[in-house]
């Protein structure tokens, strides 16, 4: 991996990713938690006495997972390292991190982390943090594709369905478009992670769903989009509802707006046959597909199940003018 994850990796100055210790005043709750001295030992039984199993598991296990996050190291690597000296500027990097993780964040803000297939990316409030499922729309994607051709993802957030696209396919190129400047900024960061040559793949644009690619003729337009109508906010955790950015999550008309505005808009943009891919939740699959369907503009509509068996993903193929 890249250094984006590490003590200077963040791409805004949140702390410890920029400065030194002696450059950063630390809050005195974070200053309580130093370690009294400098190595990963020290530091792991310090943090375990101060995070007191708060996310409802062992505090050392917490405390173990929260060091090798920051350090991107394995989770059990801080247990077997317990003499390996820390760098003042790693030092607080973890210390922060605890903090973070303390006040309620969800882990991988915490961190400023995230794993998505084979990629680590940062991620923070900007961003929705990468899920599970979605790295089956990522294989759907590829099977359906055969990793060639141009590609786009819409509603990018960190990039993590078009880096990893561009990173396991053989692409000419791939888009990604967001109307957040603030999550281009963090999905342009996560370039990082890809090896330089397949950087250059990578085409980030600016603007609402498929409005930046007009004049494409794409041969895929994958999405996950926002598809929770906003009277079912009640139902999610705490930890989605209270921290991850709002516009990425909720959509109006019952849920149903990103997704309708993208399966519109995709119809000039996609080249004849060209894939649409789309994750949905369970509840709203049919209606999606029936959308698709009833749009006159794709065929060979099919409803795609998750691991769980839930339908998920909805996959269309744009027919030919």
């Amino acid at each position: 991996m890249t250094d984006s994850m590490y003590p200077g990796g963040g791409p805004r100055d949140s702390g410890p990713y920029v400065k030194s210790l002696r450059d950063v005043e630390l809050p005195a709750d974070i200053s309580s938690a130093a370690p009294p001295g400098g190595t990963i030992g020290e530091m792991l039984d310090a943090l375990a006495e101060e995070l007191g199993g708060k996310a409802g598991m062992p505090a050392r296990q917490e405390a173990r997972d929260l060091i090798a996050a920051v350090l991107g190291q394995p989770k059990f690597w801080p247990s077997a390292h317990r003499d390996e000296p820390l760098a003042p500027a790693t030092l607080v990097a973890i210390s922060e991190a605890a903090e973070r993780f303390r006040r309620g964040m969800p882990f991988q803000y915490a961190v400023r982390r995230a794993d998505f297939r084979t990629l680590t990316l940062y991620v923070d409030e900007r961003v929705l943090i990468p899920r599970p499922e979605t790295e089956l729309l990522v294989d759907l994607v590829l099977a359906q594709t055969g990793g060639t051709g141009h590609v786009a993802d819409i509603g990018t957030g960190s990039g993590a369905i078009a880096l990893s696209l561009a990173a396991e396919g053989r692409y000419d190129r791939v888009i990604g478009t967001d109307i957040s400047s603030d999550a281009l900024t963090v999905a342009r960061h996560n370039l990082r992670a890809l090896a330089p040559e397949r950087r250059a793949l990578l085409d980030f644009r600016a603007g609402s769903w498929c409005a930046p690619l007009a004049g494409e003729a794409l041969g895929a337009l994958v999405a996950n989009p926002p598809y929770i109508a906003p009277a079912e906010a009640y139902e999610l955790p705490d930890l989605v509802r209270n921290w991850e950015p709002s516009f990425a999550l909720f959509a109006e008309r019952d849920g149903m707006a990103a997704i309708r505005a993208i399966v519109t808009g995709a119809v000039p943009v996609l080249a004849p046959h060209g894939l649409l891919a789309l994750e949905v939740d369970a509840r709203r699959a049919t209606d999606a597909a029936a959308l698709v369907e009833g749009s006159g503009a794709y065929e060979q509509v099919v409803i795609h199940k998750d691991l769980t068996g839930r339908e998920r993903f909805v996959a269309a193929r744009r027919k030919e003018t």
